[in-house]
């Protein structure tokens, strides 16, 4: 656990140590993102069941690559037919390696570079905007490959809503969309209008998304959406039933934060946008309050909710010792609950990487998930790297 603090309490060290009001040093962002996705790149199937799964797919692909047979004829094709940019990855990258690992890393450097991108782009202040990505999405970047990979794709797309370029929104987010179909409901992002609604409004819709959301049918919309997808599929992630107060309290929290201090909130385009955005991640964890995994698909907002926030701690001038302390308590209790939660399975610690043969003792998921036991005596079983690509 030691390893995990020390990764949230080097941004917090960060924020505390310089300007408190400001901080826009690019190179501390390139360095800790990178060694984050080479933490989570190099770690041996942390993170439950889904990696297993995206292991399985891709092995399979490369043997079809290798014996250049028939992709129609593999597991990828049949689970994810209906997104082929997901299914394209995967047959590219069986072109340079047919190793697990290798994929599952380059997937994870793709993810964190679209998300050092956005992060520079739109945040005020890096290292709030580390500690905040830290307690909403860092853990899930272990395991939900797919859809993180879909939502940081399609962030890319942001600049396009805010120039009002729908073609070129278009194209990325049908690349985005292509590699996880939940994407689709970023889409509508393009068409709201481009500024600040009122704080009576706002609260209106979110009583009424919450209400609704107190019904059936924000249920069943989802049930629909978890059908795309063969890991989703899975029993473990079709749960629903009860109230979701960690969603209630999640999105009246950052509201409360938005109203308290929505007149300070700049009014540029690129602002507007990301402050439409925050409402809307909120929003959708109202809608989904009796989901167990609806609130993935406010995943998709979450770099509004990031860039909002940390412009309120920066354009606000007398509340350095409270908004931003009172945001790290909140992120270091989101961080901890998740890590708590996934580790009953030890599906992050004691860490462990590829380059070391063996497995963990007592690790749940390598025990009911791992398909291919070569690789628990040897992580290399399968080639790294094809050093003359197999064309």
């Amino acid at each position: 656990m030691w390893l995990y603090l020390l990764i949230f309490f080097i941004p917090v060290f960060s924020y505390l140590s310089i300007d408190l009001r400001r901080n826009q040093h690019s190179s501390f962002l390139f360095l800790f993102l990178l060694g984050l996705s080479l933490f989570v790149g190099f770690s041996d199937m942390f993170g439950g069941y889904d990696r297993y799964i995206y292991g399985e797919i891709f092995d399979n692909i490369a043997d079809v690559t290798t014996m250049r047979g028939d992709y129609s004829d593999s597991l990828l094709y049949n689970f994810y037919n209906s997104e082929i940019g997901y299914t394209f990855l995967n047959v590219l990258i069986s072109f340079f390696t047919e190793n697990r690992y290798i994929f599952i890393l380059i997937v994870t450097l793709i993810i964190y570079a679209c998300l050092f991108i956005s992060l520079r782009k739109y945040t005020e202040n890096y290292p709030l905007a580390v500690i905040l990505f830290l307690g909403l999405w860092f853990f899930f970047t272990f395991t939900y490959l797919r859809q993180v990979l879909g939502a940081t794709i399609v962030w890319l797309g942001i600049q396009y809503v805010i120039e009002r370029k729908f073609l070129k929104f278009l194209i990325v987010f049908l690349i985005g969309f292509s590699m996880h179909n939940s994407a689709i409901i970023f889409f509508p992002l393009y068409f709201i209008p481009i500024r600040k609604y009122s704080p009576r409004l706002i609260v209106g819709v979110m009583l009424a998304l919450l209400i609704l959301g107190i019904t059936s049918l924000p249920n069943s919309l989802f049930e629909v959406y978890e059908s795309s997808s063969v890991v989703e599929r899975h029993a473990e992630y079709n749960a629903s039933g009860g109230l979701r107060i960690p969603y209630v309290l999640e999105a009246f929290f950052f509201l409360y934060l938005i109203l308290k201090n929505y007149k300070i909130i700049p009014t540029d385009k690129s602002r507007i946008v990301m402050l439409n955005m925050a409402l809307v991640f909120c929003g959708i964890l109202l809608l989904f309050v009796r989901s167990e995994n609806g609130g993935r698909l406010s995943w998709y907002y979450m770099i509004g909710i990031i860039s909002t926030i940390t412009s309120i701690c920066t354009y606000k001038t007398n509340i350095q010792n409270k908004i931003p302390l009172l945001l790290i308590g909140l992120c270091l209790f989101l961080y901890l609950r998740i890590y708590t939660g996934w580790q009953v399975y030890l599906n992050l610690y004691p860490y462990k990487t590829f380059f070391t043969n063996g497995v963990r003792a007592g690790d749940y998921s390598w025990q009911n998930y791992e398909y291919n036991h070569e690789y628990d005596n040897d992580k290399f079983c399968r080639k790294a790297f094809r050093f003359t690509p197999n064309l």
